[in-house]
């Protein structure tokens, strides 16, 4: 049985994880008999949104540790647990909240950097040569994370944040959101999502189903 990381942030497509990217991870693995191991830092949200209304609530605060729990029906870890050589691969999936608790790419772009436990974990499995998936927004991480080296990426045809990653020294992949791209040298996949926020939604879960086997075809082959 492969032994499989997800990281989350919370709970919200504005302010955490994507809801249902996530759920489409975890139902692509599940469909491989595969139960991941979920993890989320134990830390406050940058903000919290009001969904409904698109608007930041001020006075509200949230652990995004304990949000995510909603996601994951509480097994989760804190992000600090996660250790590389207790794992075969990991997946980011996306979410507004990935560029605001992961890292602070939303406010800074190619000047951001990623909070040190993450960075520390990303750069531990690529060390391994172990896979690592990310999707929607959350390449932008990788290629913080791995500033200068040259990754293959792709944020489906988004031009805004394809400009900051070749900022960053890597090279941006135009996809639909129903591909997935593969990086073999550095045994990175990612896939765009709702970087095309008017994508259906059973073209988002074919484009995270496709990363996912992309992911356990690099551990199993």
């Amino acid at each position: 049985m492969n032994k499989i990381a997800v990281i989350l942030c919370g709970s919200g497509f504005r302010d955490g994880s994507e809801i249902r990217e996530s759920v489409a991870v975890l139902w692509a693995l599940s469909q491989l008999e595969i139960t991941p191991d979920c993890f989320a830092p134990d830390a406050a949200q940058f903000d919290v949104v009001n969904c409904l209304l698109d608007e930041v609530a001020p006075s509200e605060s949230r652990n995004q540790l304990v949000e995510a729990a909603r996601i994951a029906r509480g097994n989760i870890r804190p992000l600090d647990q996660l250790e590389a050589k207790d794992f075969d691969a990991v997946i980011i999936p996306g979410g507004f909240g990935v560029a605001k608790n992961l890292c602070n790419f939303a406010a800074k772009g190619a000047q951001a950097t990623v909070i040190p436990d993450l960075e520390k974990t990303l750069r531990d499995f690529h060390h391994a040569k172990k896979p690592i998936g990310a999707i929607c927004i959350a390449p932008a991480v990788l290629a913080l994370a791995f500033k200068g080296l040259g990754l293959e990426l792709t944020v489906g045809k988004n031009s805004e944040v394809s400009q900051e990653i070749v900022k960053l020294g890597h090279r941006h992949i135009e996809t639909d959101v129903t591909q997935c791209h593969t990086d073999q040298s550095h045994r990175v996949v990612t896939t765009a999502a709702y970087m095309d926020s008017s994508a259906p939604l059973h073209h988002i879960f074919q484009g995270i189903s496709k990363l996912v086997n992309a992911v356990i075809g690099m551990i199993r082959n």
